[in-house]
């Protein structure tokens, strides 16, 4: 069998846990996921959980509220200009009919209102859209502040040990934590691994996540790091921060491009990915499956 490493997204900061607790639980957790797609036992997915949160909110303050919304906007108020362009793509990819953003970049609507329509005109909960939205926005931020931030580093770098102590030949990277994967590999070009596996991936993000990733677009264009053999890509149709599809537009080397109804309500989680029929798929030649 082929050892894994799993790099996950936003939204798993465990404040009171230890990183080796948390590795242990939730290395089991995502390897029962995978395990219940492919059909087979958990103990025959060897996967190894990369967790790089703690580096990202070290010494930041804990989200307070409901939503978190109005904390953002406070905390991190560059923040709210991502999240304009990101209406505006998303308005492109959905046709959405949103309220427009002003000429400055800067939202025509108040943030809350504009999350608000967002999830009405798709038929999410509104709460959990808003929570999410906050939730996603700041770990960006906080991730991709600017390019030599020790937070930044040590996370990619936090990755990129994973892969190489376990001889990972698989990484599987969700939301967030596809850049992550995407700038570690690239930083680490001696790590060679068969297949990279990103879900929900903001990597084609315009702005917020493309425009700021290391190493840069060259003409537009993204690259598979080198040490990758082959790269495949799944999103979620309603996937509202995997846009603009398709990613092979931006990411030419990416060698397949799938989009497809992975859970028409649970837009962005990492689960009913890893359960998917794509990932399973995707996954079997590198498993050991039970009758």
């Amino acid at each position: 069998m082929t050892a894994i490493v799993a790099v996950h997204g936003v939204g798993h900061h465990a404040p009171g846990h230890s990183p080796e607790e948390i590795v242990s639980a939730r290395s089991a957790t995502w390897a029962k996921e995978v395990a219940a797609g492919v059909g087979t036992s958990p103990d025959q997915v060897p996967l190894t959980y990369a967790y790089y949160a703690h580096h990202l909110h070290r010494n930041k303050p804990v989200a307070q509220g409901a939503d978190g919304l109005e904390q953002l906007e406070r905390e991190q108020p560059e923040a709210i200009q991502e999240i304009a362009r990101w209406a505006e793509s998303l308005n492109e990819s959905f046709d959405l009919g949103l309220p427009s953003v002003t000429a400055q970049g800067r939202l025509a609507v108040p943030l809350r209102q504009l999350v608000s329509v967002i999830a009405e005109r798709l038929s999410l909960d509104g709460r959990l859209t808003r929570a999410f939205i906050a939730l996603f926005f700041r770990d960006v931020a906080l991730y991709l502040g600017y390019h030599e931030d020790p937070a930044r580093k040590a996370a990619r770098e936090e990755v990129a040990s994973v892969i190489a102590s376990t001889r990972a030949r698989v990484v599987i990277a969700h939301s967030l934590g596809s850049v992550v994967a995407y700038e570690a590999l690239h930083a680490h070009p001696e790590l060679e691994v068969e297949l990279l596996l990103t879900l929900g991936s903001p990597l084609a993000l315009p702005h917020g996540v493309f425009d700021r990733l290391s190493p840069g677009p060259v003409d537009g264009t993204g690259h598979r790091p080198a040490g990758v053999r082959r790269w495949v890509n799944l999103s979620d149709h309603g996937d509202i921060v995997a846009i603009p599809r398709p990613l092979k537009q931006h990411f030419p080397t990416v060698d397949l491009d799938l989009t497809d109804s992975i859970a028409p309500f649970d837009f962005h989680s990492a689960a009913p990915y890893l359960r998917s029929a794509a990932v399973s798929a995707t996954l079997a030649p590198f498993l050991r499956t039970t009758p």
